[in-house]
């Protein structure tokens, strides 16, 4: 009897602690894997600067132009080649490189939307955006639109990681915006979703066609872009008549059709369509025209004088 009384009481014992112990582990286990978050985002956080060296930007447009060629959703290779670029873009700026946490925002016909990101201090002031493309043409190695511009925004990205800005800073790169049959228009309107998402944007730098020469054309269909009034001793701005964007067909004229304050950045006009884009960029020039654009984004990023 009195056998049976202490089995009794070790059984009621046993399952009071078991949940206790269930809970407790549980617990345990939820708080070290949120635990276990939080350190693998300071990780990712801990990024790594590198300033622009133009056998780093040889090497760069060497992989796009050469290794990887055309790339837009023309052919089977050529689609290929775009999801190649975007693996690129994600290495070069990843944990394992310069260390940022690259999102991937799902686009038009699947390919991703990149992003990076590095937090200002005035978390509630609108964010400064900077957006290259990373297609071709059809038929094209897409040497000024946009392997350049591409190629100076992954520098300038590399460059800035270090930078603690007073607004929020993103690099976006954008799978379509060369190739007129890919789906332009859906994919600027995914990133206007971003934008609308992320608070706005105190400004929109569109690069593109970053090797014809050192200093920068700045061209907006909003006269009173911010951009516009900090270009002195960096480039100048132009109008219309010199960038040819009265047709619309430019990225930075599109996003302003959605009512984003987008400013083309780019040292030459707007690539007529028939005219021919395969000759290999000049390093040196690239490397120029992104330390001018670097020091532009800073500018941008500054607090606005009183």
């Amino acid at each position: 009897m009195i056998e049976g009384k202490k089995r009794s009481g070790w059984v009621a014992f046993m399952l009071v602690l078991l949940p206790l112990w269930l809970i407790g582990s549980g617990g345990g286990a939820l708080w070290y894997y949120f635990h276990k978050e939080r350190k693998q985002a300071l990780v990712e956080q801990e990024r790594f600067s590198q300033a622009v060296s133009i056998p780093l930007l040889t090497d760069d447009l060497r992989k796009l132009l050469d290794v990887i060629g055309e790339r837009n959703g023309s052919s089977q290779i050529a689609a290929a080649n775009l999801s190649r670029t975007a693996v690129m873009i994600e290495g070069l700026l990843g944990p394992s490189n310069t260390g940022y946490a690259v999102k991937l925002n799902r686009g038009p016909a699947d390919w991703p939307i990149l992003q990076v990101s590095i937090a200002g201090k005035d978390t509630k002031a609108p964010a400064l955006w900077i957006v290259s493309s990373y297609d071709s043409r059809a038929g094209s190695r897409g040497v000024e639109a946009n392997a350049t511009g591409l190629a100076a925004t992954l520098a300038a990205a590399q460059a800035m990681a270090g930078d603690k800005p007073n607004v929020a800073l993103y690099f976006i790169f954008l799978p379509h915006a060369n190739d007129p049959e890919s789906p332009i228009v859906e994919t600027a309107g995914k990133f206007s979703e971003l934008v609308k998402a992320a608070g706005g944007a105190k400004a929109i730098l569109v690069v593109e066609a970053m090797g014809a020469g050192e200093m920068l054309w700045l061209s907006s269909r909003e006269s009173s872009a911010v951009p516009l009034n900090l270009a002195a001793g960096l480039g100048a701005v132009h109008g219309a008549e010199d960038v040819c964007m009265g047709d619309d067909t430019d990225l930075a004229s599109t996003l302003f059709e959605m009512n984003l304050p987008a400013v083309r950045i780019a040292t030459r006009a707007h690539l007529a369509a028939d005219e021919p884009d395969e000759k290999a960029p000049f390093a040196p020039t690239v490397a120029a025209s992104t330390g001018r654009l670097i020091e532009l984004i800073r500018r941008c990023l500054a607090p606005a004088k009183k």
